[in-house]
């Protein structure tokens, strides 16, 4: 459920049973249209909402091992007349035998498209790990009379899109080509399978109001569209971006592309198109189940989901007045807007039966956006590579062994350097010599015998388990709760005393600073195992955001090849990883790097799609190190205790723990305001601009922007001459979705409003200046809150706040604080209970599998090897 709308006035759009939406904390519906059309408002989504995709289906083909095959493509030149083709009532028929485990998928996912020319196929999944499957006896190979074999590269591949998402390449001869150069009509699927597409009924053909030959250019042109339909002009800038150069012309042909613009509705695109189209408007355009079905995967893939199961997509769709939902989906996976997977549907204890080796394991069927599938994809090939490519260090590494002293001299390259020392004392007197002419260096190798020097040097037990897995493998996953980020700071500070480019990359500005301070009390321990001890600035430089590291204004830049310079990475705040984000750090690791995942596995998830974390954890492909290091203090009993499923009572001599009642929304921002602005500076000594007010969401009477408002108020009053902000406002600055930094206004002139983010100058321009960008950040949601911890935080729970709660949400909130936690609670017994009975809400994610069949086959290998 959205958390942010728990107390607005307009419900959360459903996406599928039981997801954690975090669009729900940081997206903001739109306003109503004009004229009560319904029309798309100004309002975009919020600071974390990641964007929609572009119109179309995308170019996928294949991805090497276990890539994910695109869409048969549609519009293809098959003969009419062909039989055999399903219905939609077999489609239906067969997707739920699947899912039941009653006849076989691969026998579904090679049964061809309704549409004439299209195979489904090349969308289907493989029964051996949710990748799809080739097709086999497509329409060109039918053609040409010979076997039946695996489809070619261009017949796998979906039809380029235009903006509309209808197939550019039209075959010579085909109904479509020759009508090409006058007005197209929108066509539908046949029913039966037996003929080319046919032309949509009368009721939707109907002349659009204006011809494209009359739009003005670029964004005038999306304006004039826009205006036709009711729509706000203010949502103009959003849709050129989202529907490209042609987006005037795509609105105009079909309406409902609307629906791929971040923030729009379904039921403000149908007015939007009801305004366009007139009678010719109706809930079965095809035009219009297209549309639904990539705007419910996207909102899956806000609520954390990389894919849904066919069941649920097939109900979402019906709950939007589509009549034929089968059908629906039958066309987004001919025409390749979607992909189909299968998934193996583990039952716990349940053991296949010894005398029938070749039963079918159950299995449930995903549908997909193909960006999404390839990120997962991306991300477990990747781990896999920095796995298998991983070479463990021997003791002909570093330190020569005890009898081969001095046989060096053989080859006339030992000996001693110009410092005076031996050779072999260096970290990487066992890796090659990179070549001149190439800025790019092997990956180093330290001896076993030193990284157990450093082992042994290591500031606590869990640290030294961290340095000896990190030794051996090139994946680690490292658990543990705040006090447990000292020991991948030990490892950083280790594997540099080794001579090994190592960094730690963190999800905020403020971790990336307590991971430098951890790093340099750490590198005291390593002292003696590098003869040249780094400068006080070096451990600076080992710590890192995550996105500087990425764009390259963070670390230690990239080699010749495009790689991160780098021999060992640390990503803390692990849980925060996101498909995409996942997949260019991946892809940015040279073979050999050794990875460290490394967070607190009782976090929210990211705001983004997918469960990286988590899906390593459970799939059990590398090395796992579980930190015996526990919080102290009453704030990290507390929160510990959370981490179980206990909500305890802690002795708090010092206050740094507060319960205060509130009977009602407003009694909770009285309160709330009175805490931050007397009672904490007054009897903690925290002041105002050091503490946090973390609440559900932003919507209703204790929401942030309740919060917000009365707290300015309070400690900033004025006009709001700066699109709402003044000069000494607290804000929280989004730079990309998914991610803010705390702020304060400095100012604003023609170029846009002036922040000052953690020491940094930044200038917002005034285009952006908005509640997708820039928000009031005295208050904020426990979402934007991951990753940043503040001397005092207030966390407030009011009464219709209780269903929106969950386990992770309460242990990531009330783990904001460093000494001093208040809690302004109006939900009585709905914390316990959420604490004890609500763990973090499930997504549908596939990495998981996809880890688990590379390590089968890494397994596999190493057997056949």
């Amino acid at each position: 459920m959205s958390t942010d709308r728990l107390s607005d006035e307009a419900a959360p759009e459903p996406t599928a049973p039981g997801p954690e939406t975090t669009e729900g904390e940081t997206a903001e519906a739109g306003t109503s249209g004009a004229e009560g059309q319904g029309a798309p408002g100004a309002d975009a989504p919020g600071v974390d909402a990641p964007g929609a995709a572009g119109a179309g289906g995308a170019e996928t083909g294949a991805a090497g091992s276990g890539g994910a095959g695109a869409a048969g493509g549609a519009g293809g030149t098959g003969a009419a007349g062909q039989g055999g083709l399903p219905t939609a009532a077999a489609l239906a028929a067969a997707v739920r035998a699947v899912e039941s485990g009653e006849r076989s998928a691969d026998s579904f996912f090679t049964a061809r498209s309704p549409r004439a020319g299209g195979t489904g196929a090349a969308a289907g999944a493989r029964k051996n790990g949710g990748v799809p499957a080739p097709a086999a006896g497509s329409p060109e190979r039918a053609g040409q009379g010979g076997p039946t074999g695996p489809v070619s590269e261009s017949a796998a591949r979906p039809a380029q899109s235009d903006a509309r998402g209808g197939p550019q390449s039209i075959a010579p001869g085909s109904p479509q080509n020759s009508a090409q150069n006058g007005p197209q009509a929108h066509t539908h699927p046949t029913p039966n399978g037996d003929g080319p597409n046919r032309p949509a009924p009368a009721e939707h053909a109907a002349p659009h109001p204006a011809t494209t030959a009359d739009l003005a250019p670029g964004l005038d042109g999306v304006r004039q569209v826009l205006a036709a339909g009711g729509a706000p002009e203010p949502l103009a800038g959003k849709t050129a971006e989202t529907l490209g150069e042609r987006a005037a012309e795509a609105l105009r042909e079909d309406p409902w592309q609307l629906l791929s613009v971040p923030g729009v509705r379904p039921e403000q695109a149908d007015g939007f198109a009801r305004a366009l189209l007139g009678p010719a408007c109706g809930p079965d355009d095809e035009r219009r189940a297209q549309a639904l079905v990539g705007w419910l995967l996207e909102q899956a893939a806000l609520a954390g989901h990389s894919a849904l199961e066919a069941s649920a997509l097939r109900a979402a769709l019906a709950q939007r007045s589509v009549p034929d939902p089968d059908e629906a989906l039958q066309t987004a996976i001919a025409e390749g807007a979607v992909l189909v997977f299968q998934d193996a549907i583990e039952t716990p204890g349940a053991r296949p039966a010894a005398d029938d080796e070749d039963e079918e394991q159950p299995v449930r069927v995903l549908l997909g956006l193909d960006r999404f599938a390839m990120a997962e994809e991306s991300v477990a090939d990747g781990l896999a590579r920095l796995l298998n490519t991983f070479e463990e260090p021997s003791d002909a590494d570093g330190v020569a062994s005890e009898g081969d002293e001095g046989s060096g001299d053989d080859e006339g390259d030992a000996g001693d350097d110009e410092d005076g020392g031996d050779v072999g004392d260096r970290p990487d007197a066992g890796a090659p010599e990179p070549d001149a002419d190439s800025p790019v260096r092997p990956v180093r190798q330290p001896s076993p015998a030193q990284w157990e020097a450093a082992a042994t040097a290591a500031p606590s037990p869990s640290a030294a388990e961290l340095i000896r897995a990190a030794a051996r493998s090139g994946l680690v996953a490292h658990t543990g709760a705040e006090a447990a980020r000292a020991e991948p700071a030990a490892l950083i500070a280790a594997a540099r005393a080794l001579g090994l480019r190592a960094c730690g990359a963190t999800h905020t500005a403020d971790g990336r600073a307590r991971l430098s301070r951890q790093v340099a009390e750490a590198t005291e321990a390593f002292v003696d195992l590098t003869a040249a001890p780094g400068a006080p600035e070096d451990a600076a430089k080992a710590a890192v955001t995550l996105s500087g590291l990425l764009a390259g204004r963070e670390g230690p830049g990239r080699d010749a090849d495009g790689a991160l310079a780098l021999d060992v990475l640390v990503v803390l705040d692990a849980p925060q990883l996101d498909l995409e984000t996942a997949a260019m750090l991946v892809e940015s690791l040279t073979d050999g790097t050794r990875l460290v995942l490394s967070g607190d596995p009782g976090m929210l998830w990211s705001a983004g799609p997918g469960r990286l974390f988590a899906d390593v954890l459970a799939a059990r492909c590398c090395p796992q190190v579980a930190s015996r290091t526990p919080d102290f203090g009453p704030v990290g009993e507390l929160v510990s205790g959370i981490g179980i499923g206990e909500l305890n009572q802690v002795e708090a001599p010092g206050k740094e723990v507060v319960i205060v009642p509130a009977r009602d929304p407003g009694e909770a921002v009285h309160r709330t305001v009175q805490l931050v602005a007397d009672s904490v500076p007054r009897a903690i000594g925290i002041p105002a601009e050091q503490t946090q007010v973390i609440t559900v969401g932003h919507g209703g009477a204790a929401g942030t922007r309740a919060l917000n408002a009365a707290l300015k108020e309070r400690l900033n009053p004025g006009p709001g001459r700066f699109g709402g902000f003044d000069p000494g406002d607290r804000v929280a600055y989004s730079p990309a979705p998914g991610r803010i930094v705390p702020a304060t206004v400095t100012g604003a002139d023609a170029a846009g409003l002036h922040l000052e983010c953690a020491g940094a100058p930044v200038v917002v321009p005034r285009e952006r200046v908005g509640a997708d960008t820039v928000r009031h950040g005295w208050a904020i949601t426990a979402h934007q809150a991951v990753g940043t911890r503040w001397p005092a935080a207030v966390v407030v729970l009011p009464g219709d706040a209780a269903k929106g709660l969950t386990r992770a949400w309460v242990y990531t909130a009330f783990g904001r604080a460093e000494r001093h936690l208040s809690v302004v609670q109006g939900v009585d017994q709905a914390l316990p209970r959420a604490v004890a009975e609500i763990p973090a809400k499930e997504r549908t994610t596939r990495l998981r599998t996809l880890l688990q069949l590379h390590t089968v086959q890494a397994t596999a290998d190493a057997l056949a090897g």
